[in-house]
């Protein structure tokens, strides 16, 4: 059953290295919650209580605009496959962009940052399991390739183009704070 931890286990940390999708939850002050999944090996643990994700461009940044209203975020990991598991990681995050200085450390953790809109890091301050046993199995194929020959195709222009038109603003007309824009 569920247990409760304030840093991470090295068997957790293995956990989620093998894990090929990940969910986060973040919330403004009023408004929608967003719940997102997320793939692309964009995720990294720092330590025992830090975590980076890659965030690519994607239809909405809705995660950017709730950290500007409240910081705190949830994201899960769920063994599909092997012995089951949920693994929730509860803190306070932040969004990095490339102008900041820790950017380029950040952003050299990852293989691949074409489409790269921000780096989230979060301070993670509870790490909750529960069984997970409810949860079907379903076999891991490969990633998909769609959102990295959009990425191609538009380039790095069309990428930010694409931002100014559809990630300035989140679902509830909320600022995301996007940078890069023109």
């Amino acid at each position: 059953m569920g247990r409760k931890w304030e840093s991470l286990t090295d068997d957790q940390i293995e956990f989620i290295k093998n894990q090929n999708i990940f969910f986060v939850s973040t919330a403004p002050l009023s408004g929608r919650i967003n719940l997102s999944p997320k793939g692309m090996d964009s995720f990294r643990v720092i330590n025992q209580n830090k975590i980076i994700w890659l965030n690519y461009t994607g239809s909405g940044n809705e995660t950017a605009a709730h950290l500007l209203e409240d910081s705190r975020m949830t994201v899960m990991f769920c063994s599909f496959d092997k012995k089951p598991l949920i693994l929730r990681l509860y803190g306070n995050a932040s969004a990095v962009y490339s102008d900041d200085t820790n950017w380029t450390n950040l952003i050299s953790m990852f293989s691949d940052d074409q489409g790269a809109r921000q780096i989230f890091e979060m301070n993670v301050d509870l790490i909750k399991t529960s069984c997970g046993e409810s949860i079907p199995f379903y076999n891991y194929v490969a990633e998909r390739e769609d959102l990295k020959v959009w990425y191609r195709e538009k380039g790095s222009k069309g990428i930010r183009d694409y931002w100014q038109a559809k990630n300035t603003l989140s679902l509830d007309g909320k600022p995301t704070g996007i940078r890069g824009v023109d």
